[in-house]
């Protein structure tokens, strides 16, 4: 199963997590790979490994958006990293579901295209299922997501 969190409101990303802690109760593993985010604090989930496992290709402690346009460019490459082994969870099966924690604002931000995060999908383990995250989605995501959540705040 495809789904994709995204929508200008909180709670995409706990969303995305409390789906793994779900699936954790139940024995299962998850894989969770962040992009754009600044630094978490890493101890709370190696309290939950081996069954949820964080992955954070970027070097940077801030967040994307507020690096100089020479700290995105060498972020760039990090992040192609984290995509690159993102392919490879999905082509091994080694988890029951990976969480690609806002790689849609990585298609937004124009490092990687809805074409290369659709082909990385293709390559899937019938096994594993997937769980996207951002801000804003594209067409061709949506048409091949078995689920779509439109968070949004209402007041």
């Amino acid at each position: 199963m495809i789904q994709v969190y995204y929508g200008s409101g909180q709670g995409k990303s706990a969303a995305a997590l409390g789906n793994a802690i779900r699936l954790a109760s139940q024995g299962m593993k998850t894989t969770i790979i962040q992009f754009l985010k600044s630094e978490i604090n890493s101890d709370y989930f190696e309290k939950l490994e081996p069954e949820i496992r964080l992955f954070r290709f970027e070097r940077s402690k801030e967040g994307f958006e507020s690096l100089s346009d020479e700290q995105k460019q060498e972020e760039k490459l990090n992040i192609l990293n984290g995509l690159n082994y993102a392919k490879k969870v999905l082509g091994t099966g080694e988890c029951d579901l990976l969480v690609l924690d806002e790689i849609l604002g990585v298609v937004d931000e124009g490092i990687v295209s809805e074409e290369d995060i659709m082909s990385a999908l293709e390559g899937r383990s019938v096994n594993t299922s997937v769980i996207l995250t951002g801000l804003n989605i594209t067409q061709g995501i949506f048409e091949i997501a078995d689920s779509v959540l439109n968070l949004k705040p209402e007041k």
